[in-house]
């Protein structure tokens, strides 16, 4: 009988967060949600921010019950979380003061005054990553401009991932695959992009150094151990972004040309590569690059995502109309297919708000005529998405000259069948879905690799086929679609903003 090992994947999401206990008995992994707890954004006066204290309570809550899940003492604990944010540390290792959510006002304009002192073009040469302003370079910039005093008195950047693991392990270090997130990583040196940190004046000595994936940081803190009746187990950084976890866990063959897609919140879509694409269309088309496993690049582009239903929920919530994601999709199914879209992208739509009269105020401002009740809404939404996604694809085929055969889809939105086959239709490409849970797979998977539970991404991946169940989605496509499409991009042409379209 093969020997079953137990991890536990701490998945902090921008909504909630879950700890999870996964298995692997040495062919097979399974996956068990344990403990899940809200988590959103806290409003003081003007600014957004999180609460990491509560996170890290919510944590130590969640392992207690995974080691008595588990029966046995886990082999390892693995942290991710959503990138770009941080916090600042003084001299005694304390934190300066909450972080800032990113969808926080304060980056307003940050972009075109970064680029004041740097261009455009050199920030990408250096990073390559895609222009946002909720990137972590125009955070810390807003700061600079500020006169913050934080900056002044600041001995240590993490990220959110960074600091669980350190309230864990006592080990300071800032892991790859958000490293890369910020905008503030040299690709091509491995490095921190120590001239771009002098030229816009922020501090390069609270920068610490980069671990790859799947690091051994420590023995969790004997106090903490003793606090949770918990064992000294090892604290493993996984691919610690949750999307680079994400793209861990899709159960891609080794060589297949397929597009990946972590359908949550935000929706990341791209190619999987061994070294960044840094040339002028890919800054044109507003590409990025980011690090994952072994050394892997996630060539991709993000979009706005379920983002854009989980706020029109929301707002219907509070006005006592209570709708689970089930039957927002089958409402989305009733209304007719192919009236309206919006640019997903645009700026309008990024911040917390009235999501449905945001997006009826975009339909009639850009000319279109129909009935826009909530039916048309969420179609108008989940069909928006899927066009935006045949967009990007047919720029990462341009930029790498190949042609991409299948799309496989993980996160929350693989379970969501409208927008799968609204995917494979806009798209005229196959749609692979599942898991919904790769981030959590992903992160166990890289802690059975660096305890030698697995040899490689690709050992576990194969793993992971024989695990999980995944559904196929055959294209229908139609002449309705290609003239759809035709619109759609004459849509982007006509309102993009501040290369948030592009």
């Amino acid at each position: 009988m093969k020997k079953k090992r137990y991890y536990a994947a701490i998945d902090l999401g921008s909504s909630n967060g879950r700890i999870m206990l996964g298995s692997f008995d040495g062919e097979k992994f399974a996956l068990k949600e344990i403990h899940r707890f809200p988590n959103g954004p806290i409003r003081i006066f003007e600014s957004l921010y999180w609460d990491p204290i509560y996170l890290f309570s919510e944590v130590k809550l969640g392992l207690q019950k995974c080691r008595k899940a588990a029966g046995e003492p886990l082999c390892g604990v693995g942290v991710n979380s959503w990138g770009v944010d941080f916090v600042l540390l003084d001299r005694g290792g304390q934190l300066l003061g909450l972080p800032y959510h990113y969808r926080d006002l304060r980056t307003t304009g940050m972009m075109e005054a970064v680029f004041q002192h740097i261009s455009k073009e050199e920030i990408f040469e250096l990073t390559g990553i895609q222009f946002m302003e909720i990137n972590t370079l125009f955070q810390l910039y807003s700061l600079v401009a500020h006169n913050s005093p934080l900056l002044e008195v600041a001995e240590t950047f993490l990220t959110i991932s960074d600091l669980i693991q350190y309230w864990l392990s006592g080990q300071v270090c800032n892991e790859f695959s958000n490293a890369t997130t910020t905008q503030l990583y040299d690709q091509r040196a491995r490095s921190w992009a120590w001239s771009l940190l002098e030229k816009l004046g922020i501090p390069s000595h609270i920068f610490q150094a980069v671990v790859q994936p799947g690091a051994i940081l420590g023995p969790l803190l004997a106090d903490l151990a003793e606090e949770l009746t918990l064992e000294r187990v090892p604290v493993i950084a996984p691919v610690c972004h949750d999307t680079g976890s994400a793209w861990a866990g899709i159960p891609a063959k080794a060589g297949s040309n397929d597009v990946f897609l972590s359908s949550g919140t935000w929706s990341i879509l791209g190619w999987e590569t061994l070294s960044p694409v840094i040339t002028p269309e890919a800054l044109a088309n507003n590409f990025t690059n980011e690090g994952g496993a072994e050394g892997t690049v996630r060539f991709s582009k993000n979009v706005m995502g379920l983002w854009l239903i989980q706020e029109c929920r929301r707002v219907w919530a509070q006005a006592g109309e209570v709708y689970s994601y089930d039957q927002l999709a089958s409402m989305a199914g009733l209304a007719e297919p192919l009236r309206l879209f919006i640019d997903p992208d645009d700026e309008t739509f990024l911040r917390p708000g009235n999501m449905p009269a945001r997006i009826r105020e975009y339909i009639v401002q850009t000319g279109q005529v129909a009935p826009i009740d909530r039916e048309s809404i969420l179609r108008c939404a989940f069909e928006s998405l899927a066009l935006k996604y045949r967009w990007i694809i047919e720029r990462i085929e341009r930029m790498i000259g190949k042609s991409l055969q299948a799309i496989h889809i993980v996160g929350g939105g693989a379970q969501n069948c409208l927008l799968c086959q609204l995917t494979a239709d806009a798209t005229g490409k196959p749609v692979i879905a599942g898991p919904d849970e790769a981030t959590a797979f992903g992160n166990i998977m890289l802690q059975a690799i660096a305890l030698s539970h697995l040899s490689s991404l690709q050992e576990g991946r194969a793993a992971l086929r024989q695990s999980v169940q995944l559904l196929t989605y055959e294209p229908q496509f139609s002449n309705l679609w290609e003239d759809t499409y035709q619109r759609f991009c004459q849509l982007l042409g006509s309102t993009s903003k501040h290369g948030l379209s592009k």
